[in-house]
């Protein structure tokens, strides 16, 4: 297969060499990067692209491996049983297929997206070692042995919280997504706001790099922070001239909590802009 940009996705040429590679080495594709450069999105796309179903796993801080294969509901079976429900006779109706059980069984090859593995606990990504090695796992309580039909094309992302175990990495395929360079990000504004005035875009785009470029910055704003600034610039008919005057007088940012996120981050912005 070959990945690449479509009229609603930018992807660069070294995150689209990575998806092919995955693919070909049947690897799950380890993704890490800024939040807000578009990792998710890229296993959104892939499986449009592939004209396939995603699976997407949200990883949370009390996320345990085993939910991705299958839950036991050992309560419903008991109440049931005090019910003296016919049901408590076939366990598997107390089996809840999980996420890798999903992709398993789908008769056309998924994207399977593991959002935020870096959030789960440390344990976590060692506990999912064989079945993303074999594609397979046992299901006690029913005795079932479920095998993938084809292998999923794997996603897992990361915000680098935590580090990884090494014996988790070896099995991966790794790209670390880059913050896209100024023509880049103006392809991808220009993919969501077609209609966007070329110049305003370049305003707001200089004003944008720039504050990324200022030291200290607790978060800087990503490139889906971006796209919600342009939006609401377009929403308020802001003309390239009150743009570009904010810009070069150093004035307050128009709009600026769709950018910055902290109030330490505000104030040094607008130090930062005072003094130069």
């Amino acid at each position: 297969m070959a990945f690449k940009s479509s009229n609603s996705y930018i992807v660069s040429q070294s995150l689209a060499a990575a998806v092919d590679a995955a693919v070909t080495l049947q690897k799950p594709l380890l993704l890490k990067g800024e939040p807000g450069t578009g990792k998710t999105r890229l296993a959104e796309e892939l499986a449009t692209s592939l004209g396939t179903r995603l699976i997407q796993w949200s990883i949370k801080s009390t996320t345990k491996a085993q939910q991705g294969l299958y839950e036991y509901d050992a309560v419903s079976r008991l109440r049931d049983s005090q019910l003296g429900s016919e049901k408590v006779h076939d366990i598997s109706n107390y089996i809840k297929p999980g996420k890798l059980w999903q992709a398993f069984e789908a008769e056309q090859r998924p994207v399977l997206l593991i959002d935020e593995i870096d959030k789960a606990d440390i344990e976590f990504p060692n506990d999912l070692l064989h079945e993303l090695d074999q594609m397979a796992f046992h299901v006690y309580e029913t005795g079932e042995q479920i095998q993938a039909r084809q292998r999923p094309i794997v996603i897992i992302t990361s915000n680098n919280e935590k580090a990884l175990p090494d014996a988790f990495l070896r099995r991966c395929f790794f790209h670390f997504i880059q913050f896209p360079d100024e023509q880049t990000l103006a392809q991808i504004a220009q993919v969501h706001f077609p209609d966007l005035q070329s110049q305003l875009l370049q305003e707001a785009l200089e004003m944008f790099l720039q504050i990324r470029d200022i030291p200290a910055l607790k978060k800087k704003p990503s490139t889906s922070e971006l796209l919600d600034w342009l939006r609401l610039l377009l929403a308020e008919d802001m003309t390239v001239e009150q743009l570009r005057h904010s810009r070069q007088q150093n004035s307050a940012i128009p709009l600026t909590g769709a950018l910055l996120k902290h109030e330490q981050d505000v104030e040094l912005v607008d130090r930062v802009r005072r003094v130069n």
